[in-house]
């Protein structure tokens, strides 16, 4: 039997707020990249790496790829609790999202994305990830008490 890796990961709260929502008070689709953004720069703090340090190092992060599965809607004043969590850190920040229902856990959302690093003064991308990065990872992992 594999044992599964266990991964770098944190968890965010927040609630629908009426600018996030439709007429039918369902959060608009669109705000979902929003939604993974605050669960993002979440991981990026917890690894010490959030957008100001990453400027700081020279590199920027574009996102070159996403996917979202909608399961079922948001809507105006619900709590949410998302996860994140990093896949992938040697080649490119990828992230797996999990949107849930705060009071009653109902899994809502799924998604991904993945990030490429650019290096800002030569402005060509990096096809693997600068030791910047890395190393806060490991440092992170290994405050988690997780093998890097």
């Amino acid at each position: 039997m594999t044992m599964k890796q266990k991964n770098l990961s944190t968890s965010v709260e927040f609630q629908v707020e009426f600018y996030d929502v439709d007429s039918m008070h369902v959060a608009w689709h669109g705000n979902y990249v929003k939604y993974m953004e605050v669960a993002r720069c979440a991981l990026l703090r917890k690894i010490k790496y959030d957008y100001n340090e990453m400027e700081k190092s020279g590199y920027a992060w574009p996102v070159v790829d996403m996917h979202i599965k909608y399961l079922q809607s948001m809507v105006f004043m619900q709590r949410i609790r998302a996860e994140v969590e990093l896949t992938e850190y040697e080649f490119c920040m990828k992230l797996s999202y999990k949107f849930f229902d705060a009071e009653s856990g109902k899994l809502l959302t799924k998604a991904e994305s993945m990030q490429m690093a650019v290096d800002m003064a030569k402005k060509e991308s990096c096809f693997v990830c600068p030791s910047c990065f890395v190393d806060k990872v490991k440092a992170a992992l290994k405050a988690d008490g997780i093998d890097a």
